[in-house]
């Protein structure tokens, strides 16, 4: 087949800007014809501009945050309204309340049904009847065809008032609703109020009814006030960062853990918004976890609340209750945000402004009330004063108002004979007070009596009178108003929470030590998962490790299930506790090969996490001679005994006393033992504390024991001191010294115990119905025991530790005179056991005890503790003279 070609060669058009050709758009959809809707398309961000914050705007409006004015969300608004309207005085089925409240509302029954419960549980504004949940345990009420509710008396007085009341459309305009209910009380700030809307949320904690009465009385005198949470689960919490409860603070809320015994503790208050299954939940994984070793939890909650724990033998119960603070959910963190709807917008606020707003808005209501009912007793004085000249001047019957061809005339005719009285009245008379005049009833013009009208027009007066002092005074009315509402209902609300400052409970100590841990000197690890290796102690997952070597260097680790730390020797390996200023370390080091050797006591304060130090100058053979660990800064006494270099040698062993070597930072180099060769340093005696005794304070705010300086201070304390506490039961008890132990609060006396003081109390002894003396001594290691025996209702009158007291004793004679006697204890009741009942004070009941000053001097105790150890320093040749450098470690 043959192609033919043109001779010419084809021309390729040339291509410009203006020879390209654009792509052309698909053709836009087109409806079928005839179809008559065709839809408007809508995209994204027009969605989010107009549909998006519609919802979130309704959201925060009408449904998630109260308002200010009243307190209330829309939902329990409408309850409240439909409950006055239903109100009948008696008990009202809340299955009918949720029907009839769904007129108002735009949503299901469930919203409010859960929205009348949470109002009845609160306690303010709803009488109930019925199952209706357990606030404590979180137990759900019964349906609503159960239960029963109707509005409280408080509700009827401080919420409602018809002529002060806004009004609005409901949702669908077929009736009206309140705009906001005229409430006479902070309400948002007695109940408390939490909502989560879109992009913000609202969190107001509940605060005690009487408080709120007080500071609002405060506020109206010009005085200072502060608010704090109270909570109806009780509980203890720490508002020193609550900050007025506005954005940005917090809150700490504790349960209240009591002791029965030592292995037995009782949770009897609960922390803010836990009941007793989260709580106990949190409990139980805690002890999962090994943070706690507890054997058995026992729910006993009733009225009140009562958690049993059972420890597991072995376990400290004060060390388990900051345990169950530290790992569960008895000890919770709270951040309010008050915030509430103002003028159709959110407001962030505090609580201390929601008062005041609240206190101003009740003192407006009261003055538009007052005015109103001002006016309504000027109209009824007006129209009794019109009536009673109709009537004594019998203008119904003259015959120009009998004959009056119609209304206005006759009007007209009542107008122009009343006009002789027009100073009697209070505003100038209008046409439909004269139409009122032709209603009255024949019967009732008949039935007019003169004295009874003129008593009625001087009551009318009287509370004219009233009334305008009372808006001239509208302080002094609104705060007789709040002193009414705290002495008619102020007792049903007493505080439940105790304010209280929290001490900071470190985990590392409370942990439970629930692990091993564990050396493989051979390979080089150590953890807690080396069951086969060499057992070093007993620690918890939080706890820090610190190891040391031959070569002086060491480090502090987390610890693991298994981490290696080299191919060095050894020669210390334990838990590592920061900031323990009572662990000395006590060291004699080589500086280097054949350097020097230098002896130096630290501590280890601070450190950062495996990062590897060293505790001799840093040369390299440097090598650690003799270490020692001492956890309350014993320092014990050692022999160093010297390479034998020549015949000629003198001196071949000497002794080395820690305690003359003072305790620096463990980057000192320490003091110089010798230059000469050391052969070997070996552990002669051990030694006493020279770090003295520890000082010991008692802060009464949290009912702890501090080392810091804070609250009472209770003196010096050696090891085996102990504290003694008595309590206002009568139950004392001696303890040791931790920072850990919890001290009870009806603390009668907490000191240092000396064995050696003799203790008089003066009792009531209820199974023998007279008054007692008994004079005891307290153990070293008493344990807990009852001074005034089993019988709970024995009564302390009189405790001292005088040791020769004299007592001043008084009986109420039948004249009224009080015939005193005094006692000389010593002589008059021998000193026994404090199990012993004690002596009989007379065969009567005696009705007053005193201590008078006493004729001899107490004993003065003295310490039984010498750490001190004081010895002749012995003169040693200048080869072994002390010498010390304070260069730091290179």
């Amino acid at each position: 087949m043959n192609i033919e070609h043109d001779d010419e060669e084809e021309k390729i058009p040339e291509v410009t800007p203006e020879t390209i050709i654009e792509d052309e758009e698909p053709p836009a959809y087109q409806p079928a014809e005839g179809l008559p809707y065709r839809p408007e398309l809508s995209n994204l961000s027009k969605m989010y501009q107009t549909w998006f914050l519609d919802y979130a705007s309704y959201v925060i409006l009408e449904r998630a945050v109260p308002h200010i004015d009243d307190g209330l969300k829309p939902v329990q608004r409408r309850i409240l309204y439909n409950l006055k309207r239903m109100d009948s005085g008696k008990l009202i089925k809340v299955a009918n309340i949720v029907g009839e409240t769904m007129k108002y509302h735009p949503h299901g029954d469930a919203s409010i049904n859960d929205a009348l419960v949470q109002l009845g549980q609160k306690g303010f504004l709803i009488d109930t009847q019925g199952n209706w949940g357990n606030i404590l345990t979180g137990d759900p009420a019964a349906a609503g065809r159960y239960i029963e509710a109707k509005l409280s008396a408080f509700a009827h007085e401080a919420v409602y008032s018809d002529r002060v009341t806004p009004w609005k459309k409901t949702y669908d305009g077929t009736t009206d609703e309140p705009v906001a209910l005229p409430v006479k009380f902070p309400l948002l700030l007695a109940q408390g109020a939490e909502g989560i809307a879109v992009g913000l949320s609202s969190k107001i904690l509940s605060h005690n009814f009487v408080e709120l009465a007080e500071a609002a009385c405060a506020y109206l005198r010009s005085e200072e006030f502060t608010l704090y949470p109270d909570f109806p689960t009780g509980g203890l919490i720490d508002v020193s960062r609550y900050n007025d409860g506005e954005r940005g603070g917090s809150l700490k809320s504790r349960a209240k853990i009591d002791k029965i015994d030592s292995k037995t503790l009782s949770i009897s208050e609960l922390p803010a918004g836990k009941t007793t299954t989260t709580l106990i939940e949190s409990i139980l994984k805690a002890v999962e976890k090994g943070k706690i070793r507890i054997r058995r939890v026992d729910d006993m909650t009733a009225a009140t609340t009562d958690i049993r724990l059972t420890l597991a033998a072995g376990v400290s119960s004060d060390k388990a209750i900051d345990a169950l603070y530290a790992f569960t959910d008895c000890e919770v963190s709270i951040s309010p945000n008050c915030c509430v709807i103002y003028e159709e917008k959110p407001l962030f606020t505090t609580v201390s402004e929601l008062l005041r707003y609240s206190v101003e808005r009740t003192k407006f209501l009261f003055g538009e009330e007052l005015k109103i009912l001002l006016s309504e007793k000027e109209e009824q004085y007006l129209g009794a004063s019109l009536e009673r000249i109709f009537i004594e001047e019998r203008i119904y019957k003259d015959k120009a108002f009998e004959e009056a061809a119609d209304e206005a005339t006759a009007l007209a005719h009542i107008a122009k004979r009343i006009e002789p009285f027009a100073d009697r009245f209070l505003r100038p008379v209008t046409t439909d007070d004269l139409r009122r005049l032709l209603e009255l009833r024949m019967a009732r013009i008949l039935r007019f009596n003169l004295p009874k009208h003129e008593a009625a027009l001087l009551q009318i007066e009287q509370d004219m009178a009233q009334l305008r002092h009372d808006i001239a005074h509208l302080t002094d009315y609104t705060i007789r108003w709040y002193q009414h509402l705290i002495q008619r209902y102020g007792a049903a609300f007493p505080r439940r929470t105790k304010i209280t400052n929290f001490g900071t409970i470190e985990v590392t100590k409370v942990a439970e030590l629930d692990a091993k841990l564990y050396i493989n000197r051979e390979e080089g690890f150590f953890g807690t998962a080396l069951k086969d290796a060499e057992f070093v102690c007993n620690c918890s997952s939080l706890d820090e490790v610190i190891i040391i070597f031959r070569s002086g260097k060491y480090f502090v680790g987390k610890v693991e299930d298994k981490k290696f730390y080299g191919n060095e020797e050894v020669i210390y390996i334990n838990r590592y506790q920061r900031n323990d200023e009572r662990t000395i370390y006590n060291v004699i080091y080589r500086d280097g090969k054949v350097g020097s050797v230098y002896a130096k006591r630290f501590n280890v304060l601070s450190v950062i996490r495996d990062r590897v130090y060293d505790l001799t100058r840093g040369k390299e053979g440097s090598r650690v001679l003799y270490f020692s660990a001492n956890g309350n800064g014993e320092a014990e006494k050692v022999a160093v005994k010297l390479k034998i270099r020549n015949a000629r040698q003198r001196l071949f062993q000497f002794e080395k006393d820690f305690s003359d070597i003072p305790i620096k930072s463990r980057s000192s180099v320490g003091l110089l033992v010798t230059k000469a060769e050391v052969h070997s340093v070996s552990l002669l005696s051990k030694g006493f504390s020279t770090l003295g005794g520890r000082d010991v304070w008692f802060d009464r705010d949290v009912l702890r024991l501090n080392y810091n300086e804070q609250g009472q201070y209770l003196g010096s304390f050696h090891a085996r001191d102990r504290i003694l506490v008595v309590l206002k039961s009568g139950e004392c008890y001696t303890s040791d010294f931790s920072d850990s132990i919890h001290i009870e609060e009806n603390l009668l006396r907490i000191e240092k115990n000396e064995p050696r003081k003799i203790w008089t109390a003066v009792y009531y002894d209820a199974d023998q119905k007279y008054h007692y003396i008994k004079r005891f001594s307290i153990e070293e290691d008493q344990k807990r025991e009852n001074i005034l025996g089993e019988n709970p209702k024995n009564e302390l009158l009189l405790l001292t530790d005088t040791y020769y007291p004299r007592l001043l004793i008084g009986r109420q004679e039948k004249g009224g005179e009080l015939r005193t006697t005094e006692i000389d204890v010593e002589e008059f009741a021998l000193v026994k056991s404090i199990r012993a009942r004690g002596k009989r004070i007379a065969p009567y009941l005696i009705d007053q005890v005193e201590e008078l000053p006493p004729l001899k001097e107490s004993p003065v105790f003295e310490s039984e503790h010498d750490e001190s150890m004081a010895e002749t320093e012995e003169e040693e040749a200048d080869l072994f003279a002390g010498q010390t450098e304070d260069s730091s470690n290179e």
